[in-house]
């Protein structure tokens, strides 16, 4: 398991260097940037960091936690970011033409597991996506099954 962080100033331009910055590690850790889940995991990193960047206006921490070269289709990547707000994370349904309101809407709908826990003075929004089982890597979710992600205040860590 490989863990790495990328602190973010607190310019919306930083967001653009995050996504490099991801870009990089999930390069490194054998997930090639043209694998559907690469393309779903830096969505899911421009998400959160705008998110942190724009809503608190204070620098944030980006976490991946990569499960390192897999051997078919091992392990979950992890995406955090932490902020200086303890304000909760809420999901808003943007309207038509509305061009903000969408990016935890985006994360529940990508991830696996979401959630989110008190850090420090502020707060981490997490979310998980399964390798092998994600949407992003092909999967067919059963009929009558809960979709994946959901809001879970103060969701304890998995790996």
């Amino acid at each position: 398991m490989l863990q790495v962080q990328l602190e973010v100033g607190a310019d919306p331009a930083e967001v653009g260097r995050a996504r490099r910055w991801a870009r990089s590690r999930l390069a490194g850790s054998g997930i090639q940037a043209d694998e559907p889940l690469a393309e779903t995991l830096i969505l899911i990193v421009s998400e959160l960091v705008t998110n942190a960047v724009v809503h608190t206006g204070h620098p944030a921490v980006l976490r991946l936690q990569l499960p390192g070269v897999p051997e078919g289709c091992p392990g979950t990547v992890r995406v955090e970011v932490a902020d200086s707000s303890t304000q909760a994370p809420t999901p808003r349904h943007a309207g038509g033409e509305e061009t903000n309101g969408r990016g935890l809407e985006l994360v529940d709908g990508l991830a696996d597991r979401w959630g989110w826990r008190p850090e420090g003075a502020g707060k981490a929004i997490w979310c998980e996506i399964d390798r092998c089982s994600s949407p992003a890597a092909g999967a067919v979710w059963p009929s009558g099954a809960s979709a994946p992600g959901s809001l879970r205040p103060n969701a304890s860590m998995s790996a």
